[in-house]
């Protein structure tokens, strides 16, 4: 009985609190992580595929994101690049599915 007449005794007792500037503290640190943790290197890849697809010019030989290799054969402004997989074949695919661009060779050491 002693338990509950003490639970019932301390839930009327204010909580004890911090200083109200700590809880500002902790979210501007929360806020600094999240950002040097997630959104900064985001950015930085952002900026470096940018880099990548202005780049990218006639005769290079590009990896796409769904795995194929080929060599670029126009460049169009609208967005678009045409790639050469071998000498018969030729796809058109966004400039922006372009996931990296290979060493000249590579094609041939394929």
């Amino acid at each position: 009985m002693s338990i509950i007449s003490e639970a019932t005794a301390s839930a009327g007792a204010p909580a004890a609190q911090g200083s109200p500037y700590s809880l500002i503290i902790m979210l501007v640190v929360f806020g600094l992580i999240f950002y040097f943790m997630i959104l900064r290197p985001q950015q930085k890849r952002t900026k470096d595929h940018k880099k990548l697809m202005d780049s990218i010019s006639k005769g290079d030989e590009v990896l796409t994101n769904g795995g194929l290799i080929g060599r670029v054969t126009k460049v169009a402004d609208t967005g678009y690049v045409v790639l050469a997989l071998n000498d018969t074949t030729e796809v058109t695919i966004k400039r922006d599915f372009v996931a990296a661009v290979l060493p000249k060779g590579t094609m041939k050491a394929l």
